[in-house]
């Protein structure tokens, strides 16, 4: 993601991702994969330790809608930090430009 200069950019951005944090369907921190029996599993980290959960064939799109809703959100939540903090960056320089005091 390229990261305009100008402060004004950078809050339009940052409100346009803002606006699509709203979760499509339930996110779930997991990864799913398949075993050599053709059973399908997620594994999860809860409290520091490994889990892991067999998934009936039914509900595996759905697990994998979750999966990747989560992903979706976690990149969109690191975009939005890098907007924040470019903001930030450029308080000191905006106000200066602006003539106020810093």
């Amino acid at each position: 993601m390229r990261i305009p200069k100008h402060p004004t950019l950078v809050r339009q951005m940052l409100a346009a991702r803002v606006k699509d944090v709203v979760a499509r369907c339930p996110p779930l921190a997991a990864s799913l994969c398949q075993q050599m029996t053709g059973m399908w599993q997620v594994t999860l980290k809860q409290a520091g330790k490994t889990k892991t959960v067999y998934v009936p064939l039914d509900l595996k799109e759905e697990v994998e809608a979750s999966i990747q809703e989560h992903r979706r959100l976690k990149r969109l939540l690191a975009e939005i930090t890098q907007l924040q903090l470019a903001l930030i960056r450029s308080y000191k320089t905006e106000q200066v430009r602006r003539g106020g005091r810093v």
